[in-house]
């Protein structure tokens, strides 16, 4: 936001690009755009992306983040789209030292030359403290104008903001699936079993909890009714969707489920998540598309399954 208005003020003519994955979406970039009042084009990157959370050339971060690999294709497929959208050049709102991964120097640099669009892409909240670029060389933006911010203070944003009328901004940290510790640890945790994660495994880790069974099925347990409903929307054909008859409970979504005994087990979990007593008999109904499937059982304690916590 600050970059833009920041070139905005130059008397340029901005535009806003946002990538949408599974793993971050673009409802902070619409509700920025709004505030700035500037054109914001949307362009779903998951095709392109994908194969980057199996291999990423240059490594990941904490989570399960590959940062750089991350900004060299947003960046590349941002300058693929500059001329024929009608731009000269291209500019983002990195900071210098403001990330440790992504956006030191030798990182902001490579990222600049492995996208292909080095000469036109323009930092203009670091650029006093970076290398010139062809926008500024060629006199389309006015360096002296353009700002040497650096580390991971934002004090000086905060100002700026105040100076440019942005009264309404994102919180500095998140945004990013990927980097949420909770959200990577089931992502790896599902990649250690499947070749290939398809887009509607990737958006159920974002919903309920999650337990491994023991032959190796996945059931995910509904804490709220929106993500019971979320569950409901993820079912896929082969899923059986479980629930406690009588009583208040969660719903859950067996994947996977091959055996009896990870059936019965994901049949507990509906029971131990429940309103129902510990100790109550209860019965539990799985549904699959075809004939039902009901349990009986004891309501066991939750403790029964926490080795299965994803």
């Amino acid at each position: 936001m600050l970059a833009a208005a920041l070139l905005r003020a130059q008397g340029l003519d901005v535009g806003l690009l946002c990538f949408v994955t599974p793993f971050f979406g673009a409802e902070r970039a619409r509700e920025s755009a709004n505030h700035l009042n500037l054109p914001l084009r949307e362009v779903d990157l998951t095709d392109k992306f994908l194969p980057l959370i199996y291999h990423p050339p240059h490594g990941w971060g904490r989570g399960h983040n590959p940062c750089i690999d991350c900004h060299i294709l947003m960046v590349r497929e941002a300058g693929a789209l500059t001329a024929a959208a009608g731009f000269d050049f291209l500019f983002t709102g990195e900071v210098l030292g403001q990330r440790p991964m992504s956006q030191n120097r030798g990182s902001l640099n490579l990222i600049a030359r492995e996208s292909g669009f080095a000469d036109l892409l323009l930092r203009p909240l670091s650029a006093k403290s970076l290398k010139t670029t062809q926008p500024e060389e060629l006199g389309w933006v006015d360096r002296d104008r353009l700002l040497n911010l650096s580390g991971r203070g934002r004090k000086r944003q905060m100002a700026l903001a105040q100076e440019y009328g942005i009264t309404r901004y994102p919180a500095p940290a998140g945004g990013c699936l990927l980097t949420d510790p909770g959200y990577a640890a089931r992502l790896k945790e599902l990649l250690g079993r499947v070749g290939e994660a398809s887009r509607q495994d990737l958006e159920l880790l974002k919903w309920g909890r999650h337990f491994r069974l023991a032959n190796g099925a996945k059931a995910v347990v509904g804490r709220t009714q929106r993500e019971n409903e979320a569950l409901l929307n993820l079912k896929s054909s082969g899923d059986f969707l479980l629930k406690v008859d009588l009583y208040p409970g969660p719903l859950v979504l067996g994947r996977g489920t091959a055996s009896d005994e990870d059936l019965e087990d994901a049949a507990g979990l509906a029971a131990a998540y429940s309103d129902a007593p510990r100790t109550t008999p209860v019965t539990v109904t799985a549904r699959q598309g075809g004939p039902d499937r009901v349990f009986h059982l004891i309501t066991p304690g939750k403790d029964r399954y926490k080795s299965y916590l994803v």
